[in-house]
């Protein structure tokens, strides 16, 4: 990424707060275009050690480890769409947040800020990437699984998606760029991606560490606590609207599948931990780790 100096580019349905902070960048990134994969770095790093500590906050694993971090780094490591200053990389950030503390209402007696907060992160991120709307679904279902069922909680969280739209009515109406404003929308398609066969294969070997890791933590899920149960659950449903967030995108583009890499990083750090015997997970890193270099240098 710091070798192969990519400069982002706004796609067709990313959100007008990205669009400011590539124009702002601008100006640096034309004498020093070194800060775009900088940037990129720094946020894949905070993302996959917070990520790392709420993961062992929650205790979904068995004990206190790094290998979520580890995990992150080493799948978004694999496809060099990974490693731009992309939209959905920067909203990957405040998805985190959400997880965290949607994994935290099942003991909150006091939700209501908690899913007020929720919902205006939810809100922001479509300023950024529109289509991530989509994590509403996680809202929905995330309470459904957390909490049982009260109309004004989940009249809370709507509120809280829709107060950023209100006070970006309130700025446009009051500056009078009606006619300037384009809403971003979203549009189904069938998302499509050109990658080499080794990416083709990374893509094959993360799918698969993941699967074994659903099947480890399937294995254990009746001896862990309630909370660390509906914390599991709720990284599947963040997997899932995470897979189909491109299919309501406009732009053919692998970049935007790296909300995916926040749950899938979870389930692998599982692979790595539970296994009786250590050569499986030495054997799976250290494959990795060779198909990250073969991808990054060698195609």
């Amino acid at each position: 990424m710091f070798l192969h100096l990519k400069v982002p580019e706004p796609q067709q349905l990313d959100g007008f707060l990205y669009r400011q902070l590539l124009i702002g960048l601008k100006p640096i990134g034309i004498g020093i275009p070194f800060i775009y994969p900088l940037l990129a770095f720094i946020l894949l790093y905070i993302q996959a050690v917070y990520f790392n500590k709420l993961v062992n906050d929650q205790r979904i694993l068995h004990r206190p480890n790094y290998l979520t971090a580890m995990s992150y780094l080493l799948i978004t490591s694999f496809f060099t769409d990974w490693n731009v200053l992309s939209a959905p990389l920067i909203i990957n950030s405040l998805l985190i947040w959400v997880w965290s503390k949607m994994s935290g209402l099942y003991n909150n007696h006091k939700p209501k800020a908690t899913l007020f907060n929720i919902g205006l992160i939810i809100g922001v991120c479509t300023f950024f990437y529109f289509p991530s709307i989509a994590f509403t679904l996680l809202i929905i279902f995330g309470l459904a699984i957390t909490r049982p069922f009260k109309l004004a909680e989940w009249l809370i969280a709507l509120l809280g998606i829709l107060t950023p739209y209100y006070f970006l009515l309130v700025f446009v109406f009051l500056a009078d760029k009606w006619q300037g404003y384009k809403f971003p929308g979203f549009t189904f398609s069938r998302p499509l991606f050109y990658q080499s066969q080794w990416a083709y294969a990374a893509i094959f070997i993360v799918l698969i560490s993941a699967i074994v890791g659903i099947i480890y933590i399937q294995k254990n899920f009746m001896r862990q606590l309630i909370q660390a149960r509906k914390s599991w659950n709720l990284t599947f449903l963040y997997l899932m609207v995470a897979i189909f967030v491109p299919f309501v995108n406009a732009t053919h583009s692998f970049e935007y599948w790296i909300l995916c890499a926040v749950p899938l990083a979870a389930f692998i750090a599982a692979t790595f931990l539970y296994p009786v015997k250590s050569a499986f997970p030495l054997v799976l890193h250290w494959l990795m780790v060779f198909f990250i270099i073969v991808i990054s240098y060698f195609t």
